[in-house]
C-alpha cells in the first residue's frame, strides 16, 4: 500500500514515535490501551470523547460478558471496580422456538462453569475501564480528539490533526466501531448486509423472579431476548421487523410493556417498564482483511454481528487479547507494526470470527425466513439441539471464551 492510498501530502511527524497508537475510546478501545499497556508497549489512546461516569439509574444499552472475557477484564483491573450490586451472572438458559414445545436450555452446572455470563450495563463497564486507566497512568490520552489524515511508510503510521500535535506510532489499532474512520481512509474493503431488523432495548420490572435465567424466543416477527439484572429487573433486546420496531417505539409503556409480557407468554408476570425504549439499526459488516501494514482492526470496526448470540462485545475483547498477546510476544522483533508480525494476530483470530458471523447469520435467516416449511424446519432443529448433551455443551463452551 503506498503513501498516497492513504494521505495526499505528508504529515509532520512527532518528536516521540509510540508504540502503538489507539483510536476509538469505547468498551474495546479503552480495553486495547490497557492491555497494549500492560503488555509493554508504549501507548497513546485517541478518543472523541470522554466516556461519561457511571450511570447512577439502569442503562438502556446493556451486554452480555462471557466467562473468558470477565476473567480477562479481571487481569487488567477494570472487572473489580464495577460495583457488585450492578452485575447479574446468568445461570441458564432458555430458548424457545414459534411454536409449542420444550426449550432449548443450556445449564451452567452441566456445563461445568460458574456462571454462563455476566450480564453489565454498557455505562457501568465503561466507567471501569476509564477508572482503571487512569488509575494505570501509563497511557498517553488524547481526548477529545479527532484524525483528519494518516500517512503510512515503511517505518511509521502518522496521524494528524486540526488543532493538535501530530501522533506518529509504529501500529495503528482501528477500536473506532461499524463506521470505522481508520477503516475507511486506509481502504480496507468490507462485506456487508442490512438486516430488515431494528433491536429494541428497554428495561423492566419484574413481578415474579428472574432466577438469573436468560431468556429468548424466535417469533415470526423478530427475536426478544430478557436479559436478567440485578433484583427483580430485566433488560429487553427485541431484534424486530422494521415495522413492528416501529410500533414498538411509538407505545406509550404500559402499552410496550404489555406487548413484551405477551411476546414472553408471561414468563416473569407483570411488566413495568422502567427506562424509555431506544434503537438501533442491525448490519452484519466483515472486513476481507483485518490488517495491513502499521494497521490492525478490532471489534465492530472489523467485524458487526447480528446479537442474537450475545458475542458482538465479546468478539471485540478477544480481538484485543490475541492482539496484545501477539505483540508481547515479539520477542526481537521490536517494531510491531510489520506485517508478518500482524498476520499471526489475523490468522488467530480468522475462526472464530466467521463461525460466529456464520452462526448468527445463519440463525438469523432461518428465524425470519417466511418461505412454506421454514418455521417446521426450525423448530425441529431446536427440538433435536435439546436432546443432543453434546452439542449443548460444545456451543455453550464456545460461547464461554
Amino acid at each position: 500500500m503506498s503513501t498516497s492510498e492513504i494521505a495526499s501530502t505528508p504529515v509532520a511527524t512527532s518528536s516521540a514515535c509510540r508504540d502503538v497508537a489507539v483510536v476509538g475510546a469505547g468498551l474495546v478501545g479503552l480495553a486495547a490501551a490497557l492491555a497494549f499497556s500492560e503488555a509493554g508497549l508504549d501507548v497513546v489512546l485517541i478518543g472523541a470523547e470522554s466516556p461519561p461516569p457511571a450511570p447512577e439509574s439502569l442503562d438502556s444499552r446493556i451486554y452480555a460478558v462471557s466467562p473468558g472475557s470477565a476473567d480477562w477484564l479481571a487481569g487488567l483491573g477494570a472487572w473489580d471496580r464495577m460495583p457488585a450490586d450492578r452485575l447479574q451472572a446468568v445461570h441458564a438458559m432458555e430458548i424457545f422456538g414459534d411454536r409449542p414445545g420444550a426449550p432449548l436450555c443450556f445449564d451452567a452446572l452441566e456445563t461445568g462453569v460458574a456462571e454462563l455470563a455476566w450480564i453489565v450495563e454498557s455505562g457501568t463497564l465503561s466507567a471501569a475501564l476509564w477508572a482503571r486507566l487512569q488509575a494505570l497512568g501509563r497511557v498517553d490520552v488524547r481526548i477529545p480528539a479527532r484524525p483528519t489524515s494518516l500517512h503510512i511508510d515503511e517505518r511509521d503510521a502518522r496521524l494528524g490533526f486540526d488543532d493538535g500535535a501530530p501522533v506518529t506510532a509504529r501500529l495503528v489499532v482501528a477500536a473506532d466501531g461499524a463506521r470505522s474512520w481508520v477503516r475507511q481512509v486506509a481502504g480496507f474493503s468490507t462485506r456487508s448486509r442490512a438486516y430488515p431488523q431494528r433491536a429494541v432495548v428497554a428495561n423492566f420490572r419484574c413481578a415474579r423472579q428472574h432466577g438469573a435465567v436468560a431468556r429468548q424466543w424466535f417469533r415470526e416477527d423478530g427475536i426478544l431476548a430478557l436479559l436478567p439484572l440485578p433484583g427483580d429487573h430485566v433488560s429487553i433486546v427485541w431484534s424486530a421487523t422494521e415495522s413492528v420496531a416501529e410500533e414498538l417505539m411509538a407505545l406509550p409503556l404500559p402499552e410496550l410493556a404489555a406487548r413484551v409480557e405477551a411476546a414472553s407468554h408471561g414468563a416473569l408476570g407483570a411488566l413495568e417498564c422502567v427506562t424509555p425504549p431506544a434503537a438501533f439499526p442491525l448490519r452484519a459488516l466483515t472486513a476481507d482483511r483485518s490488517v495491513m501494514p502499521r494497521l490492525a482492526l478490532v471489534g465492530d470496526a472489523a467485524h458487526n454481528v447480528h446479537p442474537l448470540a450475545g458475542q458482538g462485545v465479546n468478539l471485540g475483547f478477544r480481538d484485543v487479547r490475541e492482539l496484545a498477546a501477539v505483540l508481547a510476544a515479539r520477542g526481537a522483533q521490536r517494531d510491531c507494526g510489520v506485517l508478518p508480525l500482524l498476520r499471526r494476530y489475523e490468522r488467530a483470530r480468522g475462526e472464530d470470527v466467521r463461525s460466529m458471523i456464520a452462526v448468527t447469520d445463519t440463525l438469523q435467516r432461518l428465524f425470519s425466513s417466511r418461505l412454506p416449511g421454514a418455521n417446521r424446519f426450525r423448530n425441529i432443529g431446536l427440538q433435536l439441539t435439546a436432546r443432543l448433551p453434546i452439542i449443548r455443551r460444545a456451543l455453550a463452551q464456545h460461547a464461554l471464551t
